[in-house]
């Protein structure tokens, strides 16, 4: 700011930097408690074979609280070999809304068992992912979570066997190791029996095109509902499309040829665009045609009009599951653990008139 007339020039005010507090060392808590560093360290370190009196522990743990000690914990990953750290590594989870979850499952168990997490979203960059791995190594973490935004069979790298590791929605047919997954066949059975308790028995599946362990596992539940149901399976009900909206839509003149009553759609937005190709044709949701879609993509489902039934796949408890498998509180020590698909009914399926 310029000065004004007759005004003394200012001297600019120098920038006040806070002081540092200074970090509060075993020998503060020592004096502070009136014992030696020794006895301070071995409460830090909860030796309860310690020959300490009560009182003096108590008097030490008080010292602790009212100077706000924190204990070095690269130190004792040193001492331990091992940190308090969970490594989860992903190829693209973070970015990917609903199945974010799984970062939040691992998180939530990690906290309850005295974890904090790292993660790593590597968007499918092997360097990246490379790098991340070792990163973690070099923390001594407890153990890596490598998970998949979508469920698959998976390489495992190299690197990855230098850890104890745990693969969330993916596996390897590698003998040893541990996954876990969703139970795409219970989540098949699951939609179909849906549609099943509204009384429809002519159900239609539009599945995916894309090979994967969805495709096959909810096809196979659709087929094992039918049975259940004394249904028999009519292939000509099964029809395959790409799994997204356009997929959906493109498939409603097909579908209609059938003279079915009710369709199962492999996912949420195969499902969204089946709600667009029905409403062309005239046709009413749920009142002409039932509609159950699978992934409870909530952004999709639960806003469509009238909103979607569909199985939710379970990102938070895929996440929270490969944490517990990893520090072995499951009983797990290798194999697939699948994990149940609950069943999310809102409006668009209603029951037939004569069921």
């Amino acid at each position: 700011m310029e000065k004004g007339p007759g005004e003394p020039a200012r001297t600019p005010r120098a920038r006040r930097i806070p002081e540092r507090a200074h970090p509060v060392t075993l020998r503060d808590v020592a004096e502070a408690a009136g014992v030696s560093t020794a006895t301070v360290s071995l409460v830090v370190n909860k030796k309860k074979d310690a020959r300490i009196a009560e009182e003096t522990r108590q008097r030490v743990k008080d010292a602790i609280r009212s100077l706000g000690y924190r204990p070095n914990a690269m130190a004792k990953t040193l001492v331990s070999g091992t940190s308090r750290f969970i490594g989860l590594v992903a190829d693209g989870v973070a970015t990917t809304p609903f199945a974010g979850q799984i970062i939040h499952g691992a998180q939530d168990e990690a906290w309850k068992h005295g974890y904090a997490l790292l993660i790593a979203n590597t968007e499918g960059n092997g360097e990246l992912e490379q790098d991340a791995i070792t990163m973690m190594l070099e923390y001594k973490v407890r153990g890596i979570l490598y998970s998949t935004w979508f469920h698959r069979q998976t390489d495992i790298p190299a690197s990855l066997r230098e850890a104890d590791f745990v693969l969330v929605n993916c596996f390897s047919n590698e003998p040893g190791t541990r996954s876990v997954v969703p139970d795409e066949v219970q989540g098949g059975r699951a939609a179909t029996e849906v549609l099943l308790r509204h009384g429809h028995r002519r159900i239609a599946f539009i599945n995916a095109t894309i090979p994967a362990p969805a495709k096959d596992g909810r096809l196979l539940g659709y087929r094992e509902a039918l049975e259940d149901a004394g249904i028999p399976f009519d292939p000509e009900l099964v029809m395959e499309a790409y799994p997204d909206q356009e997929g959906g839509y493109g498939a409603t003149g097909e579908l209609l040829k059938r003279g079915v009553t009710a369709v199962y759609c492999y996912n949420d937005r195969m499902a969204m665009g089946l709600y667009d190709g029905l409403r062309e044709h005239g046709l009413s949701i749920p009142d002409d045609m039932a509609v159950v879609g699978f992934d409870n993509q909530e952004v999709i489902a639960a806003h469509l009009r009238p909103p979607l039934s569909t199985v939710s796949l379970p990102h938070y408890e895929l996440g929270a599951a490969g944490v517990r498998m990893l520090l072995e509180l499951d009983g797990a020590t290798e194999g697939i653990s699948k994990v149940h698909c609950p069943t999310v009914e809102r409006t668009s399926v209603r029951a037939q008139a004569h069921a």
